[in-house]
């Protein structure tokens, strides 16, 4: 009986032990990332501030309540040309102070589009933006950016963005 135990004991260890190796050895055969990254810098004239009382429920000494939403439509340039636009939404989430919202964003551009996510806090602050996909020649996109306004009605968009290739073979 006790050999039968020390038996089933070492053929689980030797399948456990197995299980490890074979894992290990998938990991590596994938490789290193073959991630590209790629910075487009845009200079951007800003729509004008559209805000959309969308919360029924007002305080009378607020222009804003929560939930309520700021839209926009803006133009990108690069080199004096313009080359695309970015349009999206925020969300009200915070009435401070300071006042912040909640944006998406769609970048776009020459052979695609890009979206974003980020955090609008009411002030000159750069707002840093989460790249979280796109389309045509960014369909596999990721990466972060910083929008900067300069308070004249334009700013500097800049974003770092990887193309997340599959990693390993046959992917």
């Amino acid at each position: 009986m006790r050999k039968v135990a020390l038996t089933g004991t070492a053929a689980a260890l030797v399948l456990a032990l197995a299980g490890v190796v074979t894992a290990s050895a998938a990991s590596e055969a994938a490789g290193p990332s073959t991630a590209k990254a790629t910075t487009l810098s845009f200079h951007v004239v800003f729509s004008p501030f559209a805000p959309i009382a969308a919360n029924n429920e007002r305080n009378p000494n607020s222009p804003f309540a929560l939930g309520d939403e700021i839209v926009f439509h803006d133009q990108l340039y690069a080199n004096g040309k313009r080359v695309g636009d970015e349009l999206g939404s925020c969300a009200i989430a915070s009435l401070g102070p300071p006042l912040e919202a909640n944006c998406s964003v769609v970048f776009r551009l020459p052979g695609g589009n890009l979206t974003g996510q980020f955090v609008a806090v009411q002030g000159p602050e750069p707002r840093e933006i989460a790249v979280t996909g796109g389309t045509g020649r960014y369909r596999s996109a990721g990466g972060e950016g910083t929008l900067v306004e300069f308070g004249n009605g334009t700013g500097r968009l800049t974003l770092r963005v990887l193309n997340l290739v599959a990693r390993g073979k046959g992917a």
